[in-house]
């Protein structure tokens, strides 16, 4: 008798993380192409940080 599906264990999570840094590692810059290149390096966007700051200043009940 084989167990219920909802015993069974699922797999972590840190899966594809750890095979992406694998591959970063072995890898590296050299064999990287120049779009993987520019992914690396862009900007990240804090938008979105700034924006759920003032609504939470909203919520609290705080102006100006």
């Amino acid at each position: 008798m084989s167990r219920h599906v909802i015993d069974r264990s699922t797999a972590p999570e840190g899966g594809r993380l750890k095979h992406y840094l694998e591959v970063e590692k072995t890898r590296g810059a050299e064999g990287s192409s120049p779009a993987a290149k520019s992914v690396h390096t862009r900007p990240v966007a804090r938008k979105s940080v700034a924006r759920v700051r003032e609504f939470i200043r909203i919520e609290k009940g705080r102006m100006a």
